[in-house]
């Protein structure tokens, strides 16, 4: 009996120190993956790394900072060097950026969001795409963000670097299609966490309300009416990595328990 579809496949994840990106890398490390985890912090990259080998899977530490041209192609260099190919890159790494109205934003406050959200994406796939194209092999998932398609107060650098990052998925899907390679992007809704209570806290601040009331409109607002598990976000970027979406490129795939449908 063969094993699982993605047994050994090299998987990089960048922002896999916590939160979507720690689930994602513990996802791909439960189907037997070899995981390479980027963020700028070391020390929660080798907290993912301990709970990636608790399953048995290699976990490789390779502290980024995705902003740096060459921190990413050493990253890449790393990947190759060590496993000799790469199957699947998850782009995560994102910041919040500010929360306030855009007459309000500072111009390095938008350039730094943008920076990593969508430059950081762009210096990823410009690093592992070759070797994806000379293996004619390959798949790139990019976590974007249901607020790049719905208005959110205060959050319009955020909402831009998202939304962008949907035109960049389906032009590089078009470009690396002929390769055999795959891109697609992941709109996540709220997600439980870190990330949703500190938006939730800025709302609240923001708007005058309390933060309990954010939390009910999120939720009821949502067709499910809850907020979404991470490991909903990790289980959909498995499969998008699998040979089961071996069709499915250029999609911008919304897992919001409903709360975003288009």
């Amino acid at each position: 009996m063969s094993g699982p579809p993605l047994k050994d496949s090299v998987v990089v994840v960048t922002g896999a120190g916590r939160g979507i990106g720690r689930e994602i890398a513990l996802a791909f490390a439960r189907e037997g993956a070899a995981l390479v985890l980027a963020a700028r912090s070391e020390q929660a990259l080798d907290e993912t790394r301990a709970g990636i080998e608790a399953m048995g899977s290699v976990g490789v530490v390779v502290p980024t900072d995705i902003t740096h041209p060459a921190g990413v192609q050493k990253l890449a260099e790393r990947t190759l060097e060590q496993f000799g190919r790469v199957d699947v890159l998850v782009n995560n790494s994102g910041i919040g950026g500010p929360s306030a109205p855009l007459w309000e934003i500072e111009p390095a406050d938008w350039e730094a969001t943008f920076a990593v959200n969508v430059t950081g994406t762009y210096l990823c796939c410009r690093a592992f795409l070759p070797a994806m194209i000379e293996r004619r092999s390959g798949s790139v998932i990019i976590i974007g963000s249901m607020t790049g398609k719905r208005p959110l107060w205060g959050r319009t650098p955020y909402a831009a670097s998202k939304l962008a990052l949907v035109g960049l998925a389906r032009t590089l899907a078009l470009e690396a299609g002929p390769y055999g390679v795959r891109v697609n992007v992941i709109s996540p809704g709220p997600v439980e966490g870190e990330r949703i209570e500190w938006m939730i806290k800025k709302q609240a601040e923001g708007r005058g309300i309390s933060a309990e009331e954010v939390r009910r409109e999120l939720a009821s607002g949502a067709a499910l009416k809850r907020l979404v598990p991470p490991g909903d976000v990790a289980a959909t970027a498995v499969f998008l990595a699998s040979p089961q979406a071996s069709s499915i490129t250029g999609e911008d795939v919304n897992v919001s328990a409903g709360l975003v449908m288009y």
